[in-house]
């Protein structure tokens, strides 16, 4: 290597302290659970990019800041409550001005800053509202997450200088503070996702969960939700309006018996229960009806393939010598 690469690489790492982070892992696979939470909202499909952009924002943090470029994480990290911020902001507008708001952020025209959104979402006594008035303590301590992320961001004390870091920390106390910040951020994300719809905490029901449909959101797990949220603050956001008025309408919709639900949640088809299938046929869908057809005319098929193989069904049989059905015809429903 001649001397000027050594120079070269010299500087490109002086003052830069790598920290490694215990189960790096896991809050990844934790961040899947909150993409794995997006909505099925038709006038709020943008959200889901809102989403993984800010689980995209975290994972970001997590590899900068073990490479030694600790403002970037930070930077990085505040930067994932601005765009759950946002994607709130735009979310509770009506739907011209959503629009027409959606298209100004697109451009990079004008549009409203961060204390601005918060400043309408505090006055516009919607959904955002609601939740911080019953989860105030949970939004007071974001608030405090937020405004120290604000402090090293903008480098405020000689002790966020890169060159006065060196041996001036101790590493674990560093390395702490900041997975304190990931654990904040990532709870924060999945709050303000539960300002779209609150399905990521609805389906956590017995009662909820056999009387919706085959949902694209899934729930967020009892683990998760104690690491990063809390059951007391998540027990104060079922208090509010929009998750009752969601709770009560579903809970007025028939619930599903065992064999239906599996048929309609994991398309499973248990041959042996047909006759109770059909005693709710009203709660399934075309490709259901089909597939449950299918599956009654021998006891020796096990998978069913619909609408070109876009989707599948499978049975309770164990001889595997199905062929995939392309076409069915409507005649059967």
């Amino acid at each position: 290597m001649s001397f000027e690469s050594e120079i070269t690489k010299f500087r490109e790492g002086k003052n830069l302290i790598s920290i490694k982070l215990p189960n790096k892992k896991k809050y990844f696979q934790d961040l899947r659970i909150i993409e794995d939470s997006f909505t099925g909202r038709i006038d709020t499909q943008f959200v889901n990019n809102f989403i993984f952009e800010s689980v995209q924002l975290v994972i970001n943090a997590i590899v900068l800041f073990e490479k030694g470029y600790f403002d970037c994480s930070f930077y990085s990290l505040r930067q994932s409550l601005e765009i759950s911020t946002t994607m709130v902001y735009l979310a509770e507008l009506n739907p011209e001005k959503r629009k027409k708001k959606l298209k100004e952020w697109d451009t990079q025209s004008d549009f409203p800053m961060f204390s601005q959104m918060i400043i309408f979402l505090k006055q516009n006594k919607d959904v955002f509202l609601d939740m911080k008035e019953n989860m105030n303590k949970y939004f007071d301590e974001l608030e405090k997450t937020k405004n120290r992320l604000n402090k090293l961001v903008h480098k405020q004390g000689f002790n966020n200088f890169y060159i006065h870091r060196k041996n001036k920390r101790n590493k674990r106390e560093f390395r702490n503070e900041f997975l304190k910040y990931i654990k904040s951020c990532i709870g924060a994300i999945a709050v303000l996702r539960l300002a779209i719809d609150p399905f990521p905490i609805l389906l956590q029901d017995e009662e909820i969960y056999k009387r919706t449909w085959d949902t694209v959101t899934l729930a967020y797990t009892e683990e998760f939700i104690d690491k990063y949220i809390g059951f007391k603050n998540i027990n104060n956001y079922k208090k509010t309006n929009f998750y009752n008025k969601y709770y009560n309408s579903i809970m007025e919709n028939e619930k599903m018996i065992p064999c239906v639900t599996s048929l309609v949640k994991n398309q499973y088809i248990d041959r042996e229960k047909i006759d109770q299938i059909l005693t709710q046929s009203h709660l399934l869908s075309k490709y259901d009806k089909i597939a449950v057809l299918i599956s009654s005319f021998s006891d020796k098929i096990t998978k069913i393939y619909i609408n070109l193989g876009i989707l599948f069904y499978f049975t309770n049989t164990k001889y595997n010598v199905s062929k995939p059905v392309k076409e069915i015809s409507k005649s059967f429903l």
